[in-house]
């Protein structure tokens, strides 16, 4: 047995298995009463989800874009800078440089922010009460993994 079949399902990832486990849950049971304090206790819960079931929780989506603006702004920064100090030089005089050079090396860091995005989405943790590590290289393989799951459930469906 895998490791990731034992694992709980994040509140956002869709699963149809785990909605038809609460909906039987629900159905089974129609005389429960709910106490005060269980009531509380959902709300809480719910309050840390924005949006939907299947939507990212809060915490999630500002570890993500935290990473991302680091990630991808930084490339982004340099890239634009690299025009600025393309122009002082050549403007300047102070050694030649070809066109070709800024436009390249503009390139490389446009690139790399286009990179920094998708690495900063995939490298946060998506589990809600787990921060991850620094570089985040175990949660993008286990990430990655997922999407890639979701990936073929959805071609198998189409």
């Amino acid at each position: 047995m895998s490791p990731e079949s034992s694992r709980q399902p994040l509140p956002f990832e869709p699963a149809k298995s785990r909605r038809k486990k609460q909906g039987n849950k629900l159905s089974s049971s129609p005389k429960t009463k709910v106490t005060e304090k269980q009531s509380s206790s959902n709300v809480s819960q719910k309050s840390k989800r924005v949006r939907g079931e299947g939507s990212i929780p809060e915490v999630v989506s500002r570890r993500m874009i935290s990473r991302m603006v680091l990630l991808s702004g930084t490339p982004l920064l340099i890239a634009l800078l690299t025009f600025v100090f393309g122009y002082f030089i050549i403007i300047n005089e102070l050694f030649t440089l070809p066109n070709q050079v800024v436009f390249l090396v503009s390139i490389v860091f446009f690139g790399l922010s286009v990179i920094g995005l998708s690495y900063g989405m995939f490298s946060a943790s998506w589990d809600e009460d787990k921060k991850g590590s620094l570089l985040g290289l175990q949660e993008l393989k286990t990430n990655f993994q997922r999407m890639r799951e979701a990936w073929k459930e959805a071609k198998s469906k189409s």
